[in-house]
């Protein structure tokens, strides 16, 4: 079955276009990105501008387009903090689905975080025990932690590298009294969460997913994208502390001349670098593998399970993620 999965972002507007089905590995096909930072259309009501929306409606008819030459099944749509945070966010969503057919679900941030595990969970299978994961995003920080595939508990925060970085940098570098101001409201805000998901137990296994984490490892000498998705990377935090009190000196058009830097977030990459650090101090993570996995391939994943039968009706919306389902024009959309 050929399956899209169109990613809302806070930076991005992301296609994955892979052939599943229950019980295989999903193949990737096609890619396709178009950079938007979407979050940065907020005006300071928080509500997304008329700019802002209607390059989201253009991204969004490009990548229907795209999905339906690539023979998509089905297109499963969502969007994350950047629309979720919008105070505006239904009539978008509504002009959205009127202007293109397409009907983005926004998923809660608790949902992002257990898609997120569920992929993690697969890709390493039961031998990984205790999983501990976790995913920096433009606009929030995802942590999510168990034994099985729906983990024990989840959580969500507003500590996106991309929305910090515009709330709490005003130069470029960042003095060292803001990033001092920043140092300590993460550890402020990551305190209770990390006691939440440490009661849950020793992780046997601690993952960052995404591309802040993939960059951040790929700068401390992990193995780079060309090497392949199954050869192991980490990240320690000693590591990460050196890379740290490099890179807080560096302007981001410095940033972005570095090896495993996308010009498109290199002006984010130090906030990202602060969130990573904080997080393993507070949960006690020495060092962290890192999942090619995430979003995109937990909602596939959850897909291909609720189509099969498999998925249990009976969990409460606390258990396990939403059924992230086809809706039906989004489905007619693809079948052309």
């Amino acid at each position: 079955m050929r399956l899209g999965v169109l990613d809302v972002g806070s930076n991005t507007v992301h296609l994955l276009v892979v052939d599943a089905l229950r019980g295989g590995h999903p193949t990737p096909m096609t890619s396709e990105k178009s950079e938007l930072r979407l979050a940065e259309h907020l005006d300071r009501s928080g509500a997304l501008t008329t700019a802002g929306a209607d390059a989201l409606i253009g991204a969004v008819e490009r990548a229907r387009d795209a999905a339906a030459a690539a023979g998509c099944a089905d297109l499963l749509a969502f969007a994350t903090s950047a629309l979720r945070d919008a105070t505006n966010s239904a009539a978008v969503l509504t002009r959205v689905r009127a202007e293109t057919g397409i009907s983005l679900q926004v998923l809660p941030g608790d949902d992002e975080a257990r898609y997120t595990f569920l992929a993690v969970r697969r890709w390493y299978g039961w031998s990984a025990g205790q999983l501990l994961v976790l995913d920096i995003g433009g606009g929030s920080l995802e942590l999510a932690t168990g034994v099985d595939e729906h983990p024990a508990a989840a959580a969500s925060l507003p500590l996106g590298a991309g929305r910090l970085t515009r709330e709490w940098f005003s130069a470029d570098p960042p003095g060292r009294k803001e990033i001092d101001a920043l140092r300590a409201h993460l550890d402020e805000q990551l305190a209770p969460v990390a006691r939440r998901l440490r009661r849950r137990g020793v992780p046997d296994l601690a993952v960052g997913t995404s591309k802040t984490f993939r960059s951040l490892a790929r700068l401390t000498g992990a193995a780079p994208s060309a090497a392949g998705l199954r050869v192991r990377r980490t990240l320690s935090d000693t590591g990460l502390r050196q890379l740290a009190s490099f890179i807080t000196r560096m302007s981001s058009t410095d940033l972005a001349e570095l090896e495993g830097v996308s010009g498109s977030r290199a002006h984010q990459l130090v906030a990202g670098a602060l969130v990573a650090e904080s997080a393993m101090r507070a949960l006690g993570v020495s060092e962290l593998e890192i999942c090619p996995w995430a979003l995109r391939e937990g909602v596939i994943l959850r897909r291909l399970d609720l189509l099969d039968g498999t998925a249990q009706s009976d969990r409460s919306a606390h258990d396990a993620p939403s059924a992230l389902g086809p809706l039906t024009e989004n489905q007619a959309r693809c079948s052309g």
